[in-house]
């Protein structure tokens, strides 16, 4: 993730565009806004090198992931997500799966959406088995009969 240390307001951009315009060529900037959200300046060749990287990020975590057994994948992901260690053993194996099928989704398609869903997903499943909720407890039976909306 490039870190922004440049940054100019978007009146600049019309008052001297060129000092913009330079300093986006060495390296991303920030245009600041106060109507709206910020945006980010940068030129086409260093978009295409963020876009590369994550690419190689997808391939590695592939490669990474396919050699290692279960047990030393689900080690580390509990790791760096903690969270995890409320999960059976077996939702564990799931979880770090889909997290990293999701990953090398989104690594590969550049939106990342798909994977902070799934982690935000799966964390708060952790944490509602943490604070002692069980899917049992709110099982839907689809028999049951639909209920009338009361009268007034």
């Amino acid at each position: 993730m490039t870190v922004l240390s440049t940054q100019f307001a978007s009146s600049d951009l019309s008052r001297s565009a060129s000092k913009v315009f330079a300093a986006a060529v060495i390296e991303p900037v920030r245009i600041t806004r106060r109507d709206g959200e910020n945006l980010v300046l940068m030129t086409e060749e260093e978009l295409n090198r963020q876009q590369t990287l994550l690419g190689v990020a997808a391939q590695i975590v592939a490669v990474s992931t396919f050699t290692a057994p279960d047990s030393e994948l689900v080690a580390e992901m509990t790791r760096h997500f903690p969270w995890m260690l409320a999960l059976t053993k077996d939702d564990r194996v799931n979880c770090a799966h889909e997290i990293i099928d999701d990953a090398r989704a989104s690594f590969s398609l550049g939106q990342p959406n798909l994977i902070v869903g799934t982690i935000n997903a799966w964390r708060d499943t952790a944490e509602a088995i943490a604070a002692g909720y069980s899917a049992d407890e709110y099982f839907v039976d689809a028999e049951n009969p639909v209920l009338e909306r009361p009268a007034a």
